[in-house]
C-alpha cells in the first residue's frame, strides 16, 4: 500500500531533526581522570625548622580530552595534614561530575571545581592539569596565552637544608649556584650563615619557617644582612601578627610571607606586616588562584614571590609558567630529587630556564 505524501514528507522531517539533535548530543567527548601516586626520592635527606625527609609522597593527575592530556601535581604535606590517599579519595568521589564537565577554560573549570568543595592540594593538582592541557588544546604555552614574555624572568634560587654546619658546606660545593635559600631554625643560626658565607659569594635568602621570635628577628637581621642575606622569609609563627608588625617596623631586611599568606583572602591582609609574598600553588589551589593573588600582590604593592614544595617537574614547569610575572621565584624542587618522573622545563647550571616545545605547562610523564 502506497503512503500517503503527507507521510513521507513528515517522515523525512521528523529524520533529519532527529539526525541534527543527535549529532549534537549523542556524542560529546568528556575528559577522563588518571591518578597515579609516586614516591620521589630525594638526593639528600631535607631538614627545615619542624621536620626532616628522605623521600616525598607526590599525587599526578591526568586529565585528557580530544586527544590531548594535561599533568598536574600535589604533594603529600604533614604540616597541612595532606595525604595522597585522602586527595584521590576525594577526586574519586566526584570523579563522574568531573569527567562529565563540558570543559571550555580552566578559569571556569575552576569554579565548578569550587563547588565541589575540594581541599585546596586537591583543587592544585587538577588546575594545573586543566591549565596545561588547555594550552595543549589550544596549541601554546600558558605564559603565551596570559600575555607574557619570557625575555627576561627571575632566577631560581637552590636551597640548603638544615644539617650539620659541615654537611651544609658539602652541599654548596656539590652545587655551586648564584642563589641559595638557606633554612633555619637553629640555636646558632647567625654562625651557620657566617660559616656559610667563607666558601661562597652567592646571595643568601633565609627561610627560618616560623622558628623564630620578634626579638630574634629584629637581632639577627643587621648581622645576616652584613652576611649578604637579600631577605628573610617566614621568620614568626604564621598567626603572630603582632610580631611581624614589629618585625617590618624594625627589620633592615624585607620580610617575605609564605605561612602567613595561604590563599587569596591573605594577600591583602598581609599588606600591613610583610614587604612580599611567597604563593605556593598546592596552598591556594593551583595556577588560577595563584594568578588571582599575583594580580592582587601587584595591586598593592608587595614583592611576589611563588615557590615550590620537593616536588617533580610536572609541578615546577607549572610554576614556570608564572615567571615573566614574579620578582622572585624558588622552583628548585626537581634538582632537589635523585629522579625525575617527568620532562618539562628544565633549569640549567647558572640558572638558565629551558622552556619545552611542548604547549601549556610542556610536561610530559616517563
Amino acid at each position: 500500500m502506497q503512503r500517503p505524501a503527507e507521510f513521507s514528507v513528515g517522515f523525512c522531517l521528523y529524520y533529519v531533526w532527529v539526525k541534527s539533535y543527535l549529532s549534537k548530543t549523542q556524542y560529546k567527548p568528556t575528559m577522563q581522570i588518571v591518578l597515579k601516586k609516586y614516591i620521589l626520592q630525594l638526593a639528600h635527606t631535607f631538614t627545615i625548622s619542624r621536620e626532616s625527609r628522605d623521600e616525598q609522597d607526590t599525587l599526578i593527575v591526568g586529565l585528557s580530552l580530544n586527544g590531548k592530556t594535561g599533568y598536574g601535581e600535589a604533594t603529600s604535606n604533614d604540616y597541612y595534614k595532606i595525604t595522597i590517599e585522602g586527595m584521590m579519595a576525594e577526586i574519586e568521589a566526584v570523579r563522574g561530575q568531573i569527567e562529565a564537565y563540558d570543559f571550555d577554560t580552566p578559569e571556569n573549570f575552576y569554579g565548578f571545581l569550587e563547588s565541589l568543595h575540594l581541599h585546596k592540594f586537591t583543587l592544585c593538582a587538577l588546575d594545573l592539569a586543566a591549565n596545561d592541557l588547555y594550552g595543549k588544546l589550544q596549541g601554546k604555552p600558558l605564559y603565551e596565552l596570559w600575555g607574557t614574555s619570557i625575555a627576561t624572568y627571575p632566577m631560581t634560587n637552590y636551597t640548603i637544608g638544615i644539617d650539620t654546619v659541615e654537611k651544609m658546606v658539602a652541599k654548596l660545593q656539590e652545587k655551586p649556584w648564584p642563589l641559595y635559600k638557606i633554612k633555619l631554625g637553629t640555636s646558632d643560626d647567625v654562625a651557620i650563615v657566617r660559616e656559610l658565607r667563607k666558601h661562597t659569594d652567592s646571595i643568601f635568602r633565609i627561610d627560618a619557617n616560623t622558628a623564630w621570635t620578634a626579638e630574634q628577628t629584629i637581632k639577627n637581621a643587621p648581622l645576616l644582612k652584613d652576611l649578604g642575606v637579600e631577605f628573610l622569609e617566614q621568620p614568626l609563627k604564621a598567626d603572630d601578627w603582632e610580631g611581624m608588625e614589629l618585625v617590618k617596623e624594625k627589620s633592615v631586611l624585607p620580610v617575605i610571607a609564605d605561612e602567613s599568606c595561604i590563599v587569596e583572602e591573605d594577600v591583602e591582609r598581609c599588606v600591613p606586616y610583610f614587604h612580599g609574598i611567597n604563593i605556593k600553588l598546592t596552598k591556594c589551589g593551583g595556577l588560577t588562584p595563584a594568578r588571582r593573588m599575583i594580580n592582587k600582590g601587584r595591586e598593592l604593592g608587595l614583592q611576589l614571590m611563588v615557590g615550590c614544595m620537593t616536588e617533580s617537574t610536572v609541578g615546577i614547569s607549572a610554576i614556570a609558567q608564572l615567571l615573566p610575572q614574579l620578582d622572585y621565584v624558588d622552583m628548585d624542587g626537581a634538582m632537589l630529587l635523585k629522579g625525575d618522573i617527568a620532562t618539562g622545563v628544565s633549569i640549567l647550571e647558572g640558572g638558565r630556564v629551558v622552556f619545552p616545545e611542548l604547549p601549556g605547562s610542556g610536561i610530559a610523564l616517563l
